[in-house]
């Protein structure tokens, strides 16, 4: 079947989920990206605080992406905590428009994520509750393309609004940076309200009484999962890396934003085809195809020399995204119980985000020192990501885990 007639046969939470998506990350996206260099230009924030910042940002709300993660396996419903945690993030981001120094921005940072922490694995069960197990691949895939497309509209929207204020300059401006942020209000409201009046909720199969939040109780597999994707993300430090890199080699803001539209218009046309194939020759497969071209490429972000390359590399960067973001997610469906689906994806999101932390403040320090140490360099932090990923992928080519168990055979809709 093609993959358009299987699209139009996904039940209407996949659109509903994707749709709100694609307005989140229109607001979303227009303001993180330039977020790193609002605080290096505007603020002078060094980048081993930057490290800090995003890292902490990544992490803060992990032990809650666990519990509402398991709170709506017990609650027997999804919906209304992905609400919740959308409107959060929605409510906190105008406080950007009043940062004036680095606290103000962590501290807004840290809410947004608080936001996340609190929908994500609850949305994340609800779209692997509402499909069939055979188009699960399918599903995450095309909400991640949803997802990367309001990315990409975000990313030229402020592109447009630097173009328009600022033209070609190096360094983002304070007008510039609070425009994009008022502008950002307008898709994240609408993304919270198509979620609460366009999904429905799916009862779970089964409601568990007190919060078994355990390797043992979500299986050896999703354990070994979770160790193979931790040693992959120790080097996977914050995108914020990038965008100072792309800077440090001599591109504008202009030129960064034009970048990360070309990277997330990628990210969006593989995300749907990369997630389809995945039902069809397994997700092991596509993610260490994934994780090598990860290595390679921050290897290439280590030795670029001239601006072109930066661009090359964040193609490239598009293209291991779209292999393997979805497929990671999808695969954590299949390695546990549908009824402890909320659970596991909180814990898996709240391994990575505790990850988060010290793979960022190590790629700061590693760029640009410490206390009377200045550090190794900007090349530095990708070498270490590209060692990281290699050692990951070894991991998963050892790993041949049996994902033909009960969890696959329960087929649900809305």
């Amino acid at each position: 079947m093609k993959i358009s007639q299987s699209l139009r046969k996904l039940p209407r939470n996949v659109w509903a989920l994707s749709l709100t998506s694609f307005f989140n990350d229109i607001s979303s996206d227009m303001v993180i990206h330039i977020l790193p260099l609002f605080l290096s230009n505007v603020l002078n924030v060094k980048t081993n605080l930057i490290g800090l910042i995003e890292g902490v940002a990544e992490s803060t709300a992990s032990l809650l992406k666990v519990f509402f993660g398991w709170y709506s396996d017990r609650l027997g419903k999804r919906k209304w905590v992905a609400v919740a945690g959308y409107g959060i993030s929605v409510l906190s981001r105008p406080f950007y428009y009043f940062a004036s120094s680095w606290g103000v921005v962590a501290g807004v940072r840290w809410a947004d994520r608080f936001g996340k922490g609190v929908r994500t694995a609850p949305r994340d069960a609800l779209l692997a509750d509402s499909v069939n197990p055979k188009n699960r691949g399918l599903a995450f895939g095309f909400h991640r393309a949803a997802d990367t497309a309001g990315a990409l509209i975000g990313l030229l929207v402020a592109l447009f609004v630097v173009w328009r204020l600022q033209a070609a300059t190096i360094a983002l401006s304070l007008e510039t940076f609070q425009m994009i942020v008022l502008l950002s209000l307008i898709p994240a409201v609408l993304g919270v309200v198509v979620l609460a009046f366009a999904a429905r909720d799916v009862s779970a199969e089964q409601k568990i009484d007190a919060p078994q939040i355990s390797f043992r109780r979500l299986g050896k597999k999703f354990a070994v999962f979770l160790l193979i994707v931790g040693i992959f993300d120790l080097g996977n430090s914050s995108d914020a890396f990038l965008i100072l890199r792309a800077q440090e080699r001599g591109l504008s803001v202009l030129g960064i934003l034009g970048m990360l539209a070309v990277f997330n218009l990628v990210f969006t046309l593989l995300s749907t085809p990369a997630g389809a194939l995945s039902d069809r020759v397994g997700r092991r497969r596509i993610l260490i195809g994934g994780w090598l071209s990860y290595a390679a490429i921050y290897f290439g972000f280590g030795m670029a020399g001239n601006v072109w390359h930066i661009w090359a590399l964040y193609v490239l960067y598009g293209v291991y995204y779209g292999l393997a973001f979805s497929t990671a997610k999808a695969m954590v469906a299949d390695l546990v119980p549908a009824e402890l689906r909320g659970t596991a994806y909180g814990t898996y999101n709240a391994v990575l985000g505790i990850i988060d932390l010290p793979a960022s403040i190590i790629a700061g320090i590693l760029w640009e020192g410490l206390g009377g140490w200045e550090g190794f360099g900007p090349s530095a932090p990708f070498y270490f990501g590209a060692v990281m990923a290699l050692l990951a992928t070894v991991g998963l080519m050892l790993w041949r885990p049996n994902l033909q168990g009960d969890n696959l055979k329960v087929v649900r809709s809305p």
